[in-house]
């Protein structure tokens, strides 16, 4: 069972059918756990418990995933729900690589393409960012592929929780109490959910969700159509017309999940599967890892500024490339083997110093929110799963029915005035209809030797694909351990100019060594997450990240 870090002495324990659940008001669930056969690493205890019932029941990897991306829904709507949607990476067991499943929000067929140009939209016109949501048909289609227990099953975790109510999290009363959530109370269904008398819920609040409960238990006994057609698919349209969206019950109709091929790096001793496009993070972090060897990053340290620095470097060539190449491959041609081949990325490494400072090319594109989680069963099924909402409880607009909070998942793509400024004229990632945007969303696993050895992944929109390319790095080349890695002080570079922004706990020592190098260094405190299981069934290690409380779980 996972344990809860010192706090205020205030304990609430609620049973909700998935097992008993104790959490301090502003407490840190514990990073990690060791040992055993099968694995769970999400962002919330409850999605962790939900996961490891499933795999007692006799559920594999891909029903725990499900179980506790619903759960992860109910409890966290800030980062994800069946309102939005995301990556899934399945590796059977002694499979020779995973297989993907996207089920990405796509754009409405009548997206308002000039609208979007003219982001940040107001607040009464906020429903036009909001794409179709892939969660539910995306869920459905992995258990139906990959999983074995009933569907209904799954889903009734949390459709129970959902009703019997759960306590708030430190990290949605941290989300609550910011200057920026007033806004939300504008929304009635969120206000009447976490802003009792008006003011924001703290840590252990307990909230019942009936009307996404019945939503649940519709969606487990009809399916994916619940959703997509019908009473509910009606609302969810006439929720985002209500806020200038465009969605029709066509564009509902018509969704489905797309599989993808996984992009393949050697590395060392390691064969590394990371996300594809409509993706540009699985890009980064194959780019990073062709342009460097194991031995090359080793040389400068674990942490130092001399690794900071080159990597930062390397991630700022990768923002440059994704601006310009990468969008949805099925409306745009993306060129994966040329941005990834080797003698190319040679040439950029030339371009790197060790005591200079590049400039991304200036984009305004920002990403946020996302929940993301790593399951590993006995028989050796992986799962690496990214969900998301996209910013702060997303479009701010909650089906007033059935509780669905709606995604604003079409602010991931960019505007012409930034491509405007490269002399592109028809970008990759611009708006189109039916078109999924770019997502820097990074599911990774990795085989050693034919089996796997790591699965991992990111939450914190632009943060990801640097957070899980640092964190790879360290397992694999200094060998830290997953509870090592998730405490490591991280670093994100701007896509705006050319500051590096380094977490408040480095050591001054590195930033002074940064700014050496010609970093213009700016400290901060990242909201991301990062899940981590390394090692084969007998010998796991699992880790969550302390930063969004997360939790990891073995048995």
């Amino acid at each position: 069972m996972f344990r809860v870090l010192r706090s205020p002495a205030v304990w609430l324990g609620v049973w909700l059918g998935v097992g008993l659940f104790a959490l301090a008001p502003g407490g840190k669930a514990e990073a990690q756990a060791s040992g055993k056969r099968e694995a769970a690493s999400t962002e919330h205890p409850l999605a962790t418990q939900a996961a490891m019932d499933t795999l007692k029941r006799g559920g594999n990897a891909a029903d725990a995933a499900a179980a506790a991306a619903l759960v992860a829904g109910v409890v966290g709507p800030k980062s994800s729900g069946i309102g939005g949607g995301g990556f899934a990476m399945v590796l059977r067991a002694r499979a020779a690589e995973p297989e993907i499943l996207d089920f990405r929000e796509t754009a409405p067929m009548a997206v308002d393409s000039a609208a979007l140009a003219n982001r940040p939209l107001p607040w009464e016109s906020r429903g036009k960012l909001t794409g179709v949501p892939g969660e539910p048909q995306g869920l459905f289609d992995m258990v139906r592929r990959y999983g074995k227990r009933p569907w209904a099953e799954l889903v009734g975790t949390a459709q129970r929780i959902a009703s019997r109510g759960y306590p708030v999290s430190a990290f949605i009363a941290e989300a609550l109490a910011e200057k920026s959530a007033a806004e939300l109370k504008k929304e009635p269904s969120i206000a009447a959910l976490f802003f009792p008398g008006g003011k924001p819920a703290i840590a252990g609040r307990l909230v019942r969700n009936p009307k996404l409960a019945a939503t649940l238990k519709r969606l487990g006994a009809e399916g994916p159509g619940a959703i997509y057609d019908g009473v509910i698919a009606q609302e969810i349209v006439s929720t985002a017309a209500s806020a200038g969206g465009n969605l029709s019950l066509d564009d509902l109709k018509r969704y489905k999940v797309h599989d993808r091929k996984p992009l393949r790096v050697r590395f060392g001793d390691y064969t590394v599967f990371t996300m594809p496009p409509p993706s540009a993070g699985g890009i980064l972090l194959a780019q990073t890892l062709g342009m460097f060897t194991p031995s090359e990053l080793e040389q400068f340290g674990w942490g130092t500024g001399a690794f900071s620095h080159i990597l930062a470097e390397a991630f700022r060539a990768s923002f440059a490339d994704r601006f310009r190449y990468v969008g949805d491959p099925d409306f745009v041609p993306v060129d994966t083997a040329k941005l990834l081949e080797p003698a190319r990325l040679a040439r950029v490494k030339k371009k790197l110093s060790m005591d200079r400072t590049h400039r991304v090319q200036r984009f305004t594109s920002e990403e946020h929110g996302t929940h993301h989680m790593v399951f590993v069963d006995s028989e050796g099924m992986v799962v690496s799963l990214t969900t998301t909402v996209n910013r702060s409880f997303g479009a701010k607009l909650v089906t007033p029915n059935s509780g669905i909070f709606l995604n604003d998942e079409l602010d991931d793509f960019d505007k012409p005035s930034e491509y405007a400024r490269l002399g592109i004229t028809n970008g990759a990632n611009l708006p189109r209809p039916g078109a999924r945007p770019t997502s820097s969303m990074t599911p990774t696993i990795v085989l050693r030797e034919g089996r796997p050895v790591l699965a991992m992944g990111g939450s914190g929109g632009m943060t990801i694909s640097t957070n899980v390319a640092q964190l790879l790095i360290g397992r694999l080349v200094f060998e830290r351990t997953p509870e090592e890695l998730v405490k490591q002080p991280r670093f994100l570079v701007s896509t705006r100019n050319a500051t590096l922004y380094l977490e408040q706990a480095a050591p001054p020592a590195l930033r002074d060594d940064l700014a050496r190098r010609g970093e213009i260094v700016e400290l901060t405190n990242f909201a991301t997450g990062v899940q981590i299981v390394s090692g084969e069934p007998g010998s796991l290690e699992a880790a969550a990240d302390p930063r969004k409380h997360g939790s990891a779980q073995l048995r």
